[in-house]
């Protein structure tokens, strides 16, 4: 709900002219009883700050229960007063809150306004229509219908002022009879013949009336704040569990970290976040989450007892700051100069320290303790799925990875070319192009050399093929000596070329052997040799199986029959 700044000295600006202004006009043409007892006019403010600092809350929504306050202290001592207290009961209810921070202050003169009008206007119209104010009312029953008057315009002009703010201020359109206007109806008629009961009894017993009135209201709303707190931990504990059963079925390490940070920032007031894994000495930056959206990485990386993280890492106990004072002395960690609310909580595994969680506000005490419980019990189930998408990726690694050349295997290769030629099928990539390599003569080199060398020279020949391919294409080791490209989107004339490539690279650069079977050497470099295969789908394979024979056949009768160290492709003819 951003307001513009010059709506917001508008605001300032209005407050400043109309209720000093009102206050005087009040004091002079409806002035208070002058004989009334100070001290009961403090009693009355006391009262009046204790509801306004214990609001109920409901669903989220506070419910702010000062008018049957207000009604007694108007019937008793008039509508001077009554501003005045309320205009205070304003500011202890924001301060409460704790919502008047940079940029929102202007929500106090705001609401100071609207209470102020609908005060003065609702007790302008009580007194022109004859009623009066003091301790003898209930002898004028004139005036009590009037006081039920004054409460009715009040409660209206309440409506029609917070529909005002929310239309022309913050631009919201919401329907009048919303939730807001239920709940306010039910209140004000349930603190109605509270108010009056409170005048009576005032009247009849004097300060201990506030006693038998106040205690049981404020009681009151305190255990409902208390039931309303035990009932959001029991949210917060659903949503704990919920999120750790849906990091459980992620498999994958990104997605755990992306759904961990995600869900807390929905969950609690979260601008920034942070996750840091410990690696050997340092934390360092693993993912990073800004306003809502995941950001990339910076390069960070922490000592213990450096930043707020190293020290979170280093006493292994969660750290809250309220605010920027608090925690500015202790920061290295690049936190942004916006942030004045931190949590930094350890992230714990088998009673050892796999990382740090950090999540940062712009708010001044936008977190409680209450809250560590739960965002242990996250970490505690963001620990384990980490392990276990740790253990999965590795588990799907070996299966699919060839151990010595770590690029992809057979098994591999053949479910990827499946699901290519499948997207061919259905014209969801238009070519699937296929090269098969093969060393030659890779017997005599293992013979001559040894079977390490040869492993050596598999090696090597693995990662120039990775970076000559880069992400144009998949490489995957078919079996023996024999290595295959999957190129997608590739036209076979282009394939054609890339084969050549890999050809002039594997023929024109030497292969460097470090544990030759030669006596006295102990690095040496040979040459070596590849014959390809070239074959492309549609055009020369209706099927999977069909694009391998085919390639398979360039490779043997293009290829190495011809004489070796050559590219051939698919014909037909």
């Amino acid at each position: 709900m951003d307001v513009k700044p010059q709506m917001k000295q508008a605001i300032f600006l209005v407050w400043l002219l109309m209720v000093p202004a009102g206050l005087w006009f009040t004091y002079n043409n409806y002035p208070p009883n002058i004989s009334v007892n100070w001290l009961d006019l403090l009693a009355f403010l006391l009262l009046t700050s204790i509801v306004a600092a214990v609001p109920i809350v409901i669903n989220n929504m506070f419910i702010f229960l000062i008018q049957w306050v207000a009604l007694a202290t108007f019937l008793r001592f008039g509508l001077f007063a009554e501003i005045i207290f309320a205009q205070i009961a304003v500011v202890v209810l924001l301060l409460k809150l704790r919502i008047l921070r940079k940029g929102e202050l202007f929500r106090l003169p705001l609401n100071l306004n609207m209470f102020f009008l609908v005060s003065f206007i609702s007790g302008i119209i009580y007194y022109i229509l004859g009623g009066q104010t003091g301790p003898n009312l209930t002898h004028d029953p004139r005036s009590l219908w009037l006081a039920v008057l004054y409460v009715v315009l009040n409660y209206l002009l309440n409506q029609i002022m917070v529909s005002f703010n929310l239309f022309f201020i913050y631009k919201i359109k919401k329907s009048f009879f919303g939730k807001d206007f239920f709940v306010e109806t039910v209140t004000t008629l349930i603190t109605l013949p509270i108010g009056f009961v409170l005048y009576i009894l005032f009247n009849q017993v004097g300060l201990i009336g506030l006693l038998f009135v106040g205690i049981p209201f404020v009681s009151l709303s305190i255990i409902f704040n208390l039931y309303y707190s035990s009932e959001k931990i029991n949210e917060y504990l659903q949503k704990a569990s919920e999120i750790g059963h849906q990091m459980a079925e992620r498999l994958y390490v990104d997605d755990v970290l992306d759904l961990f940070i995600q869900k807390l920032s929905e969950m609690l007031p979260v601008d920034y976040s942070y996750i840091l894994e410990a690696d050997g000495e340092v934390l360092k930056l693993i993912r990073r989450m800004e306003a809502g959206l995941v950001m990339p990485n910076e390069s960070l990386s922490l000592k213990k007892n450096e930043g707020i993280c190293g020290m979170v890492w280093s006493k292994q106990k969660a750290l809250l700051f309220t605010s920027r004072k608090e925690w500015q002395q202790y920061s290295t960690d690049n936190i942004p100069n916006d942030v004045e609310s931190i949590l930094g909580v350890p992230i714990m595994r088998s009673k050892k320290l796999i990382g740090v969680l950090v999540l940062a506000s712009k708010r001044k005490r936008a977190y409680e303790k209450s809250q560590l419980m739960i965002i242990d019990i996250l970490c505690s189930h963001f620990a384990v799925a980490i392990e276990n998408a740790n253990n999965f990726e590795q588990t799907k690694r070996q299966s699919e990875r060839c151990a010595l050349t770590n690029l992809f295997n057979y098994r591999y290769f053949e479910t990827l070319l499946t699901e290519e030629f499948e997207k061919v099928a259905k014209f969801e990539r238009k070519i699937l192009s296929l090269i098969i390599l093969d060393i030659d003569h890779f017997k005599q080199v293992n013979d001559t050399y040894g079977h390490q060398s040869g492993n050596e020279i598999l090696r090597e020949l693995a990662g120039r093929l990775r970076k000559l391919v880069g992400c144009r294409g998949t490489v995957a080791r078919y079996g023996g000596e024999e290595f295959v490209v999957l190129l997608p989107d590739m036209s076979k004339v282009e394939a054609y070329q890339m084969a050549e490539q890999i050809r002039e690279m594997v023929s024109n650069w030497p292969f460097t052997l470090q544990q030759s079977l030669e006596l006295g050497n102990n690095q040496q470099k040979i040459m070596i040799t590849a014959s390809i295969g070239v074959a492309t789908a549609p055009e020369d394979a209706e099927d999977s199986l069909a694009l391998i024979r085919h390639a398979d056949r360039a490779l043997y009768v293009g290829a190495k029959r011809a004489g070796r160290n050559r590219v051939a492709e698919y014909s037909s003819c």
